[in-house]
């Protein structure tokens, strides 16, 4: 085992949770500015997940009075404070980046996935 395996093992997250490309999140993050510290939440469609172990990265769009903003977030990163899936998206791609040419209500308009769990339709919940 060489050290940067060390260093990966030491600084990922033990409890990771469960989302996929589709997803409607809401992102909880650490801001720091000058001595104060605040938690800023972030919600929105998850587009893309890249990487794998300590660089996974996943990254989140969203309208904001008509403009589509994107941000990236680092999924082992200190600053990360919770994920939130409130919604899980039925898509057949991995990356979603055809959302970022679709406006108003169609850039947000996934359909729902659920799950069949012994002859009763359930609605996905993590």
């Amino acid at each position: 085992m060489n050290i940067l395996d060390v260093l990966e093992s030491e600084n990922q997250k033990a409890t990771v949770p469960q989302f996929t490309v589709g997803d409607t999140v809401e992102v909880n993050t650490r801001i720091i500015e000058g001595e104060k510290e605040r938690i800023q939440l972030f919600s929105g469609v998850i587009i893309a997940k890249k990487g794998g172990g300590l660089k996974e990265t996943f990254t989140v769009r969203k309208i904001v009075q008509g403009e589509g903003v994107e941000r990236v977030f680092a999924l082992h990163s200190p600053r990360l404070l919770n994920i939130k899936v409130i919604r899980s998206g039925k898509v057949r791609r991995a990356k979603l980046y055809y959302l970022r040419e679709k406006t108003g209500k169609e850039a947000s308009r996934l359909k729902e996935k659920f799950v069949e769990k012994k002859g009763v339709l359930e609605e996905v919940k993590t």
